[in-house]
């Protein structure tokens, strides 16, 4: 018989539908629960694409012994952390504190009062490898409950309150320095794998958004190190077995240093953030490969992760039939044969791709590139092509990983944004229209009686407001869309959202002032344990980097001052922060660079010859600057009111002109490709 989980919107809960445990969904009906039968809670934290999630429930909450434990004993909560990261925040703290690591699944023990005293991750069934199992665990859980109640309460208050003091671990400067970047820059430098690619050793996790920001640097000041650790990274991982060679797109890490053998759960954040910095990775380097890898990973979006009405799913599992990987290994002896009917040499692409008889991983291959190729013979492209493509088909008659098709407005802004500028860099208006698709989603139906939620699914919008990583993500996507098909809407959007991320979600100073950091909550949503703040850039960006940025861009675009106020109090909170972890603080490093190179204005308007113009633009990456466009100028006065940047700007002599101006100075008005290409690169 179904349990309550058979009503959830979430994927992941859904999966828990049958599990004999009588899980309760995160709310008030658990609480209340455990305060009428004075019972501890056991809440259980994961994703659908987790591995170790399923793992944990195949042998433990399908497990009918662990089962009649968990229910007699305790309150069972189960949290999808991707519909409720903010729950998943929290009690990941407390995991922290207490183990000195975290992860999925997140599994914690808590007063009816919702303060935990005892957490971990992943615990087997029975004891394993001096991993204490999941029924001991439980038994001396309830043990302790029962038999020394005083010490778990007085550790249950002690642990809510370093997680309550863990949110006021912030450090500040006066004002964010160019220093901060070069100090960053050096560290992260120093942290990168120079024989391998990335930063670190295994488990490796791509690092985009700190590519990025070397990137960025590189553009700044020159500084070759930075553009060579993250060319090398970005080449590294393009080869790698973390890349899917033939479906295209990014798995989530590896789980070794030679980025061979991925995890190969697919999320939507990875590589909206990985398809970004392959394309900023082409502008500065000009590296074909990277070209390849965007088109494949784009294809691979708008293909398997954008639903029909424009919204894209959320991620896809790294199991399939059970097995870990089984969809994307391969045996060597049917890729032989997928490759000679393709009418290929078969020794020729099992050596391109790595494959061995023996396989790499559990006697199947992860499809890799062990030897760089020619990415300029057309030859070798267009037999590639047809291997890819007969592999693909073949592929496709597998059994697929399950799909968890809920949109996530925070993970949609990061795709908008990313397929937005892919889109305009590389002159292909169907990823722009696809990201345009997907805005139009989010305003159609994740927003409710004038209000933005987080999550939709299966026609209707969770019940979960949205939160500061909705706003700022969003944000940030609609103004980069702007900047790919000029339609004020957009910025008018992304105004309203920065000034409700300003008043609901920014803290402020005794004096009113903005002090540099947003909290995940809106001050009027459910209170929690403790109200987490946005700081660390972990998988996805934090709310405070990106409202940096979001306010960077509206202060060119706009010339408001309390725009470059706003993002100036983050940059002097976070930046030295940065300054000494840069893994963890890459997009706000990203976001000084763009404070440090700009602000550049740049207004192009008239019809003809702008194409031209916004070409010369977009032909480099140009971390400080803003672009708008108006077909004429009386549609440049109409979106004046949107985009102040176009206020007075008009077309000479029946010519597109642009208009660059550098702390809103201005340069003389140009007409002609070299001469904007002159004031650009001065």
């Amino acid at each position: 018989m179904a349990n309550r989980l058979a009503r959830a919107s979430s994927p992941y809960l859904r999966q828990h539908a049958d599990n004999p445990v009588d899980w309760f969904e995160w709310g008030e009906e658990a609480f209340a629960r455990a305060r009428q039968e004075d019972k501890p809670i056991f809440l259980s934290v994961g994703y659908a694409s987790c591995h170790w999630c399923h793992v944990m429930a195949h042998e433990s909450f399908e497990d009918p012994e662990i089962a009649e434990a968990l229910n007699e004993g305790f309150v069972p909560i189960k949290v999808d952390r991707e519909e409720r990261p903010d729950v998943d925040a929290v009690y990941m703290s407390a995991v922290q504190a207490l183990t000195g690591h975290g992860g999925w699944p997140m599994s914690a023990f808590l007063t009816p009062e919702g303060k935990p005293f005892f957490a971990g991750t992943y615990w087997p069934k029975d004891d394993w490898r001096g991993m204490p199992g999941f029924a001991r665990v439980l038994t001396s859980v309830r043990q302790a409950w029962t038999d020394q109640r005083d010490d778990v309460e007085r550790s249950a208050d002690q642990l809510a309150d370093a997680v309550q003091r863990s949110e006021q671990l912030i450090a500040g400067a006066e004002a964010a320095e160019g220093a901060h970047a070069e100090a960053a820059a050096a560290a992260a430098v120093g942290a990168w794998d120079d024989a391998k690619g990335g930063f670190g050793d295994a488990p490796k996790f791509p690092q985009a958004m700190l590519i990025d920001f070397l990137l960025a640097h590189h553009l700044r000041t020159g500084d070759e190190q930075a553009r060579a650790a993250a060319h090398h990274s970005l080449e590294a991982m393009a080869r790698g077995g973390i890349y899917d060679h033939v479906g295209g797109g990014f798995a989530r890490y590896s789980v070794d240093s030679d980025w061979l053998v991925p995890h190969f759960e697919k999320m939507l954040y990875d590589n909206a953030l990985l398809l970004r910095a392959y394309t900023h990775g082409w502008q500065v380097t000009g590296d074909r490969r990277f070209a390849r890898v965007v088109e494949e990973t784009a294809t691979y979006l708008l293909g398997e992760m954008q639903q029909p009405r424009g919204g894209f799913s959320s991620s896809t599992d790294a199991d399939s039939e059970g097995v870990e990987g089984r969809f994307f290994t391969w045996p060597a002896d049917e890729l032989r044969a997928v490759v000679a009917q393709a009418g290929e040499d078969p020794d020729r692409w099992t050596a391109f791709f790595g494959v061995t008889d023996g396989g790499n991983f559990e006697g199947r291959n992860v499809l890799h590139e062990p030897t760089p190729r020619d990415e300029d013979d057309p030859a070798t492209h267009e037999a590639y092509q047809r291997v890819r493509t007969a592999l693909h088909r073949a592929r496709a008659e597998r059994v697929p990983p399950a799909l968890d098709d809920k949109v996530l407005t925070s993970w949609n802004g990061l795709v908008i944004a990313a397929l937005a500028e892919a889109g305009a860099t590389f002159g292909r208006p169907e990823w722009v229209a696809a990201a345009r698709r997907a805005a139009e989603f989010i305003a159609e139906e994740l927003v409710v009686e004038g209000a933005l939620h987080h999550a939709w699914r299966e026609g209707h919008a969770a019940a979960v407001p949205a939160l500061a990583e909705d706003i700022a993500l969003l944000a940030r996507g609609l103004l980069v869309l702007y900047e790919a098909d000029f339609d004020p809407r957009w910025v008018r959007w992304a105004r309203a959202l920065a000034a409700d991320a300003d008043a609901r979600f920014a803290e402020r100073g005794d004096d009113g002032a903005l002090s540099g950091r947003y909290f995940a909550t809106a001050e009027d949503a459910e209170e929690l344990l403790t109200r987490p703040a946005e700081q660390f850039d972990n998988a996805v960006p934090s709310a405070s980097s990106v409202m940096a940025e979001v306010h960077l861009r509206l202060h060119g675009l706009t010339g408001e001052s309390q725009h470059a106020t706003a993002a100036e109090a983050v940059l002097a909170r976070l930046a030295p922060l940065g300054e000494r972890a840069p893994t963890g603080f890459g997009e706000v490093l990203l976001a000084l660079e763009r404070w440090l190179a700009g602000p550049r204005e740049i207004a192009v308007v008239g019809a003809a010859g702008a194409e031209d113009l916004l070409a010369v633009v977009r032909e480099r990456w140009r971390p400080g600057a803003v672009l708008a466009w108006a077909s004429g100028d009386e549609a440049a006065a109409q979106a004046a009111d949107d985009v102040p940047l176009l206020a007075h700007r008009t077309a000479a002599q029946g010519r597109a002109t642009a208009y660059v101006c550098q702390g809103f100075a201005c340069e003389a008005p140009v007409s002609e490709p070299d001469a904007l290409r002159a004031q650009l690169e001065a």
